[in-house]
């Protein structure tokens, strides 16, 4: 290597490479970091002429520097409506805040406790960001005028059922006539409970004793005939206690494949904050990958993030956990977290409106088929 001054203005390491253009010889400057540690400098004064015309000068200012750092957006904070006590459906969200996931895309994430009001609602009256709601909530809801949209599916499959004690006299859903459904006061339970009798030959008349968190206690203790429990924690919490159900799948009685549970968010919120948006499905949907592919680690996690939530049982959420995991649950055929399909949103939601079931903001049924692709949007998953 030598040094070489042109026009008594540049050095630069030079490798001893020559460049004829006819009879002109040009030496060119070769920047390399090793030349930088023996001595690259650039004397003051205005940038010398490029030696080839169209071409930057060798030595331009700025060649070599780093790229300027990123500033790291200002913390927004979202708030997440749960439906429901801490549970499994909820195991991304509490990782990502409990591994600092939330924390790195400058999200605050502040959890709302269930209380009676249904998410759909909150989230609807811009009193929450987003929240926990299945498809048939999130359906009706947005039938009814609510100003939402599904942005992640957490479970990709059906995974409610119906739930009567063994010991009892419901062998089939027709027996559920004239008996007492222990119900949360969604408009969706309703229909769909009459849907699947009326599917098994009965006529779909029940009373309804609205319950809330004391429905299973009160199935449990003989009190109420049936509930609409969910096969990956009600279920095996009463498995564990030793109390034997006989369930009944809505897909063994006519109603289609549904996302289970999904994230749905306030569509004002969305536009007017996409790229939050898009930095807490980030963190949540890595939350929920680590659910999908380390059960155990995810349910540790939950439990740390809860303090005390699972004291009475922590088997649950670990059994959980295995269960949604082995079950592929949190996943779609792809092996994918979060991406929603109009063909299953078309046939499920499309099958609520062919019951009849879907009112408009006037209380009155639809009349016309709703254009569902506006209920659910993956544009902001990662």
């Amino acid at each position: 290597m030598f040094r070489i001054r042109i026009d008594q203005r540049v050095t630069v390491c030079m490798s001893r490479h020559l460049v004829r253009l006819g009879s002109l010889v040009m030496l060119l400057a070769l920047l390399a970091g090793s030349c930088v540690g023996s001595g690259l400098t650039a004397s003051p004064g205005p940038t010398a002429p490029s030696l080839i015309p169209g071409t930057m000068p060798a030595a331009s200012a700025g060649i070599g520097s780093p790229p300027p750092a990123t500033p790291k957006p200002p913390v927004a904070t979202v708030t997440l409506a749960l439906d429901w006590t801490p549970n499994t459906n909820h195991t991304g969200f509490y990782v990502a805040q409990y591994s600092g996931w939330y924390a790195q895309a400058a999200i605050d994430l502040q959890f709302i406790p269930y209380a009676s009001a249904n998410p759909e609602t909150l989230v609807g009256a811009g009193q929450a960001n987003c929240g926990i709601s299945t498809e048939e909530g999130a359906t009706f809801a947005i039938a009814a005028g609510e100003k939402e949209q599904s942005v992640m599916a957490i479970l990709q499959h059906t995974a409610s059922e119906i739930a009567v004690l063994a010991s009892g006299p419901i062998t089939r859903p027709r027996d559920m006539d004239g008996k007492v459904y222990a119900g949360f006061g969604s408009p969706q339970e309703g229909p769909l409970l009459t849907a699947v009798i009326k599917a098994d030959g009965g006529k779909g008349v029940f009373t309804t004793v609205t319950l809330d968190t004391a429905a299973y206690e009160t199935l449990y203790a003989g009190k109420a005939d049936m509930a609409i429990t969910f096969s990956a924690w009600e279920a095996i919490e009463a498995q564990e206690r030793g109390i034997a159900l006989r369930t009944f799948a809505f897909p063994d009685y006519g109603l289609p494949d549904s996302y289970a549970v999904v994230l749905v968010c306030n569509n004002a919120w969305l536009a007017a904050n996409g790229d939050v948006a898009r930095r807490f499905l980030a963190a949540s949907v890595r939350g929920f990958e680590l659910a999908a592919t380390e059960p155990t680690t995810a349910a540790t996690e939950l439990i740390a993030a809860n303090p005390g939530v699972f004291d009475a049982n922590l088997a649950l959420p670990r059994d959980s956990a295995n269960y949604l995991a082995t079950q592929k649950l949190y996943v779609d055929p792809s092996g994918a977290v979060g991406p929603e399909t109009l063909a299953t949103w078309d046939a499920y939601s499309g099958y609520l409106y062919d019951l009849g079931v879907l009112a408009g903001p006037d209380g009155k049924p639809l009349t016309t088929r709703p254009d569902f692709s506006t209920y659910f949007t993956n544009a902001y998953l990662p």
